[in-house]
């Protein structure tokens, strides 16, 4: 690894760790894009895999008693299966096709939260397991490809008006089950290696300092502000996604 990618990557875990641990994610989903620019994005995401699951791992311990263990239930078959579809395209699927969707998802629940009144979207809230089978397929299979899971399953815990802490907590431990589901898919494809794991394990310190940060914000955020700025925090993961998959498409054909 790069200098140049070194620090990248730094920048990108600290951001990545602030969000997961504090807001749910978000900006975390900035992590492989900033790293793809020096890096591959397929090496981006082997890269950044281990780190996410030290991350989830603090945040799964931080916030043990402030989950709901029935909505971990209904999003893990979804989830199990988008990843399985994830193995059999890695290096097949365009992954800035993939952005720009999930870009257009996440701005849908954002859009569906500033346009409806409470009373919508707290009916909105009991959707059926088809739509939770989906948003949860959709994430196990782009966090496979490039680490963009976030979205689906944010905007969908978003939408059950969850306790700030039960939202932060819930989302942990979904991500925790994907991200390891995601390290087996990885080792059977043979993607990880000795020298990835070493990149991987020499940003740990920075894995830690982001954490601690995220941990001590989201104890001074109060419920009302936590609610919009986890809503904008997505506004920008989609902004971003459509930004970055847009950009690389056009690229592409230039």
């Amino acid at each position: 690894m790069s200098f140049e990618t070194y620090l990248v990557a730094a920048f990108a875990v600290i951001i990545t760790g602030i969000s997961k641990s504090g807001f749910a994610g978000g900006l975390g989903i900035l992590g492989v894009p900033l790293v793809a620019l020096t890096v591959s994005p397929q090496a981006a995401a082997v890269l950044l895999l281990p780190i996410l699951i030290g991350i989830d791992l603090l945040s799964v311990w931080r916030y043990r008693n402030a989950w709901k263990a029935r909505m971990i239930f209904a999003l893990l078959p979804g989830a199990l299966t988008g990843i399985l579809l994830g193995m059999i395209s890695f290096s097949e699927i365009n992954p800035d096709v993939l952005r720009v969707s999930i870009g257009f998802m996440a701005l849908g629940f954002v859009t569906n939260y500033f346009w409806r009144d409470t009373a919508a979207q707290s009916s909105e809230a009991k959707a059926g397991w088809i739509a939770v089978f989906i948003a949860s397929a959709v994430s196990g299979f782009a966090g496979f490809i490039a680490h963009a899971g976030g979205p689906p399953i944010k905007g969908t815990l978003l939408r059950l008006q969850l306790d700030k802490t039960a939202f932060v907590g819930t989302n942990a431990f979904f991500f925790f089950a994907l991200n390891m589901a995601k390290g087996v898919g990885y080792a059977t494809l043979g993607l990880f290696s000795v020298s990835s794991l070493a990149s991987s394990a020499s940003l740990a310190p920075f894995l830690f300092v982001g954490v601690w940060l995220g941990f001590k914000l989201h104890n001074r955020i109060p419920q009302a502000t936590f609610v919009r700025l986890a809503y904008g925090l997505l506004g920008l993961a989609g902004i971003n996604l459509l930004f970055v998959g847009f950009a690389s498409l056009w690229i592409g054909r230039v």
